[in-house]
Formats: structure tokens, sequence, C-alpha cells
């Protein structure tokens, strides 16, 4: 039986492994169709059936970052978590590994298609990567200081507001491709967002509301390990006292009878 521990770091291992493999492919098929450098004209080049596989590959890759989360975890709000874990790991190695494999992104502000479902997410690598290391935060709390008998899960209001974050992120990453949808499929590959134009305002407040678990669950945690430590001294303390009287009275015993 493994400890969380080692189950941590397993789904922290497969997710490493599974972004260099995300890599590898997106580096192979940004040069099939000459797009390493994703922000540029025509950035979603027509080629016959490749745009299906795409989406198929992308619909499989959540299935896989959702089993393994369903495998490692022995509880409903653990496997989640670990869902949640690999999630955010594989999505920050990916854009590591692309570094290291073509020396791109060039910087954290290099804009990126994020994903393709139900419509291309465009932004700045560091959008994505501060909601994966939020996912990596909550996951690792989740399954980690949480156990069996008192599961650690954020209240119904929390994921209320998560929920109405990751829709205005949603927004935020599609607003080009929805300002050109009524021009069809290919006014929607080929619109290209305007570098400025990413609403960080809006972004920042979706964060805000997608933080709103993690601060919940952070508030369940700190106050149960100090009232654990306070009583853990207060015993130490009571301990040390009984056996002070304990010695005391044994020297009374023993002076007496001398």
């Amino acid at each position: 039986m493994h400890s969380e521990k080692k189950r941590w770091l397993l789904v922290v291992l497969f997710a490493a492994a599974m972004a260099w493999v995300e890599s590898a492919l997106v580096v192979d098929l940004r040069t099939l169709v000459n797009r390493l450098e994703p922000y540029q004209a025509n950035p979603l080049p027509f080629v016959p059936k490749l745009g299906e596989v795409e989406l198929i590959r992308e619909i499989a890759t959540l299935i896989m970052l959702c089993t393994v989360g369903w495998l490692a975890g022995q509880t409903r709000e653990k496997k989640w978590g670990y869902a949640f874990l690999a999630f955010g790991v594989w999505d920050i190695l990916y854009y590591v590994f692309l570094k290291i494999i073509i020396d791109w992104p060039h910087s954290l502000w290099d804009w990126d298609i994020l994903f393709l479902l139900p419509l291309p997410w465009w932004g700045p690598v560091l959008a994505p990567m501060l909601i994966a290391a939020l996912m990596i935060i909550f996951g690792s709390v989740v399954t980690q200081f949480g156990d069996h008998d008192h599961p650690l899960w954020p209240s119904r209001w929390a994921w209320i507001f998560n929920l109405s974050g990751c829709v205005l992120a949603l927004l935020v990453f599609m607003a080009d491709a929805i300002r050109v949808i009524d021009g069809g499929v290919e006014a929607v590959r080929q619109v290209l967002p305007r570098k400025a134009g990413f609403n960080w305002p809006v972004f920042i407040l979706a964060y805000l509301l997608m933080l709103v678990p993690v601060i919940e669950i952070g508030q369940k945690i700190l106050p149960g390990r100090f009232k654990k430590e306070k009583l853990t001294l207060v015993a130490e303390k009571n301990n040390l006292g009984a056996k002070a009287l304990f010695l005391l009275l044994l020297y009374k015993i023993i002076s007496r009878n001398t």
C-alpha cells in the first residue's frame, strides 16, 4: 500500500512523462504545418483530418489525466485532487519542455493557442500557467492533508465561485474566436488576437474567484494544525507537571521513611 506522498510522487512522474510526450507531439505537428511560432498569420492552417484528430487527442488527454487521478485516489475527494494535480503538472511542464526542445516560449508573455474546445483559446503563456499552479496547490493540499474519515473538500458555495471564475476565464480566452464566430469555421481558424487585447483585469477577477476553494480549505487546515499543536504543548506541560508532582511525592515518602 503506497503512502500519500508516494502516490503524489507517482502522479507527478506520470504527468511529467505525459507532458514530454505532449510537447514532442506538438513540436512534430507544428513542424508539419510550419507553425513552431503559434502567433503568426493563418495560425490554424487547414490540413485534411488533422483538425479532427487534434480535437479527439485533446479529449483523450483529459480522459487520461482524470483516469490517473481516479486510480491514485482512495476517496472521491482525493481522486479529484490527484486529477487536478496531474493536470497542473502536465500543463506547466509542457511549456518547460517546449522551451527545452525548441526554445519557445521566449517569455511568459508569448501568446499560444491553449486549447481548441469548444473554440480556440488564445492567451499569454503566463495565464494558463497561473491556473495550473493553482491546480497543483489545490490537488496537493486535498490529497496530502485530508484523510478517509475527515476528507478535505471545499463547500458548495466555494465551487460556485470557482466555476464562475472558470466561465469568466474561458470568455477571456475565447473572446477573439467568439467575436468572429458569425464568419464560420474559416474565420475562427484565421483569427489572430491582438497581443495588447488580452483582458487582464477580467482574468485577474476570474483567477480570484477560482482561488476561493483553495482559500477555504487553507482556512480549514491552518486553525486545526495550530489547535493540534497547542493541545500537544498543553499535554506536554501537563505531563511534565505530573512527573514533577510524582517525584515530589516520592521524595516526601522516602524522606519520611528515613
